[in-house]
């Protein structure tokens, strides 16, 4: 059993020497007949059951894999051969990385036999997934107090947000259903700078992390979340938008992003950002404990 610690922190400490060590599990791939993997360095599939090697996998090579009755076979040299297992692991060496969807992943993946269909879960380090969000919902060209916002925002909403999909075997889906993530392949200098800058820092009220909800633009003035969902939420509250002549795209809660890159371009600073559009909130370090 795992328990979240908060710790508050001042207004004014943006950058955080210490990372938190979380891992978290994106759904990337559900419900396939067959999936294309790889890994940039040599590596080997792993029986998640039993912790044994099932096979080699060369560098920088695709290879196919498809569900056969309740495990899965994997084409080697042509030829399909049968991994007695349900519930594997690729995991690259050191500095590599792992491929699917036609992209680049840290971290590693699991893929398992689910009803005979192949659901593929990118298991990553939480910052490294923040990095593949934050290119992925906002442009890398946009203001960099904007991105540093984004960057908080999609922490908070991850860390509030675990185990959403535990049905499903993750935590979170890939796609803006909850936060979009490109992997590493999405990765900017600029969005992964971002990141670095507020790395462990969430939004918090009554010392719990709040799912900090976004939208593109909420069209001049974004809305309480009874008017979607049906229950107001404590830390949102509504106020003018601050996207221009933008119309509204998405649900309108919580910051509007063509609003927060217009306020940085005011001189807004993230933190000033996220406080505009969340209310009576607090900056608070997540770290992860085992009990």
């Amino acid at each position: 059993m795992k328990k979240i610690l908060l710790f508050s922190t001042i207004f004014l400490l943006a950058i955080i020497n210490s990372n938190p060590c979380y891992a978290i599990k994106i759904g990337i791939i559900t419900n396939a007949s067959r999936i294309g993997v790889g890994s940039s360095n040599a590596t080997s599939i792993i029986d998640a059951n039993t912790n044994k090697t099932v096979c080699k996998l060369e560098a920088m090579k695709g290879y196919e894999i498809i569900p056969y009755k309740n495990t899965m076979a994997i084409r080697l040299n042509g030829k399909f051969y049968q991994i007695y297992s349900d519930n594997i692991v690729i995991k690259p060496g050191t500095g590599g990385y792992i491929s699917a969807k036609s992209k680049w992943y840290r971290g590693f993946l699991m893929i398992q036999n689910r009803g005979q269909k192949l659901t593929v879960i990118n298991n990553v380090d939480l910052e490294d997934y923040i990095k593949g969000v934050v290119p992925s919902e906002m442009p890398s060209g946009w203001e960099m107090e904007a991105l540093k916002a984004q960057a908080v925002a999609a922490r908070s909403y991850a860390l509030a947000n675990l185990g959403k999909r535990a049905s499903l075997g993750f935590d979170l889906k890939d796609t803006p259903e909850d936060q979009a993530y490109g992997g590493a392949s999405a990765e900017t200098a600029r969005t992964n700078s971002a990141v670095d800058e507020t790395s462990g820092l969430v939004l918090t009220y009554n010392y719990k992390v709040v799912p900090a909800y976004y939208s593109a633009s909420a069209g001049g003035k974004t809305i309480n979340a009874s008017q979607v969902w049906g229950n107001d939420l404590p830390f949102i509250r509504s106020v003018p938008s601050y996207d221009g002549n933008v119309k509204k795209n998405g649900h309108g809660i919580g910051m509007s992003q063509h609003g927060a890159n217009n306020l940085a371009k005011q001189g807004y600073n993230a933190y000033q950002i996220l406080q505009y559009f969340y209310k009576n909130v607090k900056f608070a370090r997540a770290n992860e404990q085992s009990v």
